[in-house]
């Protein structure tokens, strides 16, 4: 059974914008039943506010909605699957981007304030990274990994990580914890 919700998504995925009303009557719904919906699903991010439509000057604008870029999603999968295939040397990957990132900067710091540094420019690049005293010394845990739609094909990306790691601490020892054999 296709829930009102449903419903609206497969509209405004036929259509790629519209309004409140515009959807009501396609659906053969009512305007505020279809708001209320838009509501709850701009919360959730599924769909998103995208413009005011001021009807030629006529009438109160109205507010148009869009599929969310999450939920339209994207090909990246698919091309870095085709580029990881291309067989690239994933440590130079690694210090390049953590080159970019200003990862290499920081390693100039004190210890403390280098771990808190790297764990925000990690979480900036979507790795919900923290850090831990050990008895061996720090460590940085990364608790995502935003390859996951590539890294069960690919586990050469943890190479690039640590590379990244190693570019601010020369002694980090780790092990992707996103692989799973």
């Amino acid at each position: 059974m296709t829930t009102a919700r449903q419903k609206v998504l497969a509209h405004l995925k036929k259509t790629r914008a519209a309004s409140a009303r515009e959807i009501a009557r396609a659906l053969k719904m009512s305007a505020p039943n279809v708001r209320h919906h838009l509501g709850v699903l701009c919360s959730d991010g599924r769909v998103e506010f995208v413009a005011v439509n001021n009807r030629e000057g006529r009438g109160r604008p109205e507010n148009l909605y869009s599929l969310s870029q999450a939920t339209l999603g994207d090909n990246l999968a698919a091309l870095a699957d085709a580029l990881l295939n291309e067989k690239m040397d994933m440590e130079k990957i690694g210090e390049r981007i953590a080159q970019s990132r200003g990862l290499v900067e920081i390693a100039s710091q004190p210890i403390a304030k280098r771990l808190t540094l790297l764990v925000e420019k990690l979480n900036a690049m979507n790795y919900q990274a923290r850090w831990e005293a050990g008895a061996e010394g720090p460590r940085v845990i990364l608790g995502r990994c935003p390859y996951a739609k590539v890294i069960q094909s690919h586990p050469e990306l943890c190479q690039m990580d640590m590379a990244m790691l190693k570019a601010t601490l020369p002694t980090a020892r780790a092990m992707c914890p996103f692989v799973v054999s």
